[in-house]
């Protein structure tokens, strides 16, 4: 798995992390990790948190003691850690050790992000990625993921969609019509004007094909607290908005998720929703 994603968004963001970084991230290490039932959180030893989807469905026996579990990094030994060989679990086979890399991973892009300026990126506080998302009336809007509160809005809004799912027993009634299995991806995304994506793709190792299915006109945005705050690789891949989140109460954050806690738990209380959007080219930029 590690050499099949040489060339994926996660590597290249692991390598982005060690070049800004540099030094200083010898010095961050692991101070908590929180795989809950809804979502997973890691806490650096400088008090930043990064989260990602927990990918439940992967582990089919999810009853006590599966054998599964055996595959999760250094259990009870992972406080302590170099969160730079935690992030490397990202690239793991075994989806819940992904999902505790990509959240170390995340914590970390959010370290990155005070280090550098980003002159190509709009950094929107409290703003929801569908609202940051130029969607037109009479666009062909493509779902990957049933994204609940994306299907919410586009269905009281009229809007014409379809949505790439794995498992339709996630959508309601009304909106399964508009459903289409994940296997049609080739079919459906390249039917895309605006391509609306999970970022629990992430984690299922299937966001960089989905945008190399995209048309290079398609307006595309990734959301959800999988997404980090280390745009790079996404953006070369086509990506123009990243719904993101930030933690702003660690403790509290990483309390819910111990109990289950989902994002209506958490936003508005110890997480806030932030977008990066991809800056359009000013007219002198244009003409070069």
């Amino acid at each position: 798995m590690r050499q099949a994603e040489k060339n994926s968004i996660l590597s290249e963001t692991l390598s982005a992390i060690d070049m800004i970084l540099g030094p200083d991230l010898d010095q961050i290490t692991i101070e908590r990790v929180v795989v809950g039932l809804f979502f997973t959180g890691v806490k650096l030893n400088n008090g930043v948190v990064g989260t990602c989807a927990t990918p439940i469905k992967t582990i089919p026996e999810a009853v006590c003691c599966p054998t599964s579990a055996m595959a999760m990094p250094f259990p009870g030994k992972m406080r302590g850690s170099q969160a730079a060989d935690l992030a490397q679990e990202a690239l793991a086979s075994h989806s819940i050790r992904r999902a505790v890399g990509i959240a170390a991973i995340n914590a970390l892009a959010e370290c990155c992000w005070h280090c550098r300026q980003h002159p190509e990126i709009e950094l929107r506080l409290g703003v929801d990625a569908f609202d940051a998302t130029e969607i037109r009336r009479g666009d062909q809007v493509v779902v990957v993921g049933a994204f609940v509160p994306f299907l919410k809005e586009l269905k009281r809004r009229g809007q014409s969609f379809l949505v790439l799912e794995k498992d339709p027993l996630t959508l309601k009634s009304d909106e399964l019509p508009f459903f289409r299995p994940a296997e049609r991806a080739g079919e459906i995304v390249p039917q895309a004007d605006v391509l609306l994506i999970t970022g629990s793709t992430l984690v299922n190792a299937t966001l960089e094909d989905l945008l190399a299915m995209a048309r290079p006109e398609a307006r595309i945005t990734v959301v959800g607290p999988t997404v980090g705050m280390l745009p790079d690789a996404f953006l070369a891949r086509g990506a123009d908005v990243l719904g993101c989140v930030r933690i702003t109460e660690p403790d509290t954050f990483l309390d819910l998720l111990a109990e289950g806690g989902s994002g209506y738990h958490f936003f508005g209380r110890s997480a806030e929703k932030l977008v990066l959007a991809r800056r359009a080219p000013t007219v002198q930029a244009q003409a070069a």
